[in-house]
């Protein structure tokens, strides 16, 4: 259905004939980590994403996965822990 809250005009599959069926009422704000992204949407009540309703909750994980501006292999190295315990047992059985 087409957005009466804070998009209107555009799709939104949270609309429902009797208003937004999204958590709160309507769509979130953008956060900090959202700035610099293509899918961020200049309206009167603020910036908003146009893919995802509340941005915060996928900046929550690490990386949006929507995100434009981030490269994945930044968040690829950083997330990789190896515990050296592991390591050791496996470099031993490869011996």
């Amino acid at each position: 259905m087409i957005c009466q809250t804070v998009k209107a005009g555009m799709e939104c599959a949270f609309m429902t004939p009797k208003g937004c069926s999204y958590n709160g009422g309507s769509c979130h704000q953008i956060v900090e980590q959202c700035e610099g992204c293509q899918r961020i949407l200049t309206l009167d009540a603020g910036k908003f994403c146009s893919t995802y309703p509340n941005p915060a909750i996928k900046w929550r994980t690490g990386f949006c996965n929507f995100a434009t501006h981030v490269k994945i292999e930044n968040f690829q190295q950083q997330q990789i822990k190896l515990n050296p315990l592991k390591a050791s047992k496996r470099a031993a059985k490869r011996k």
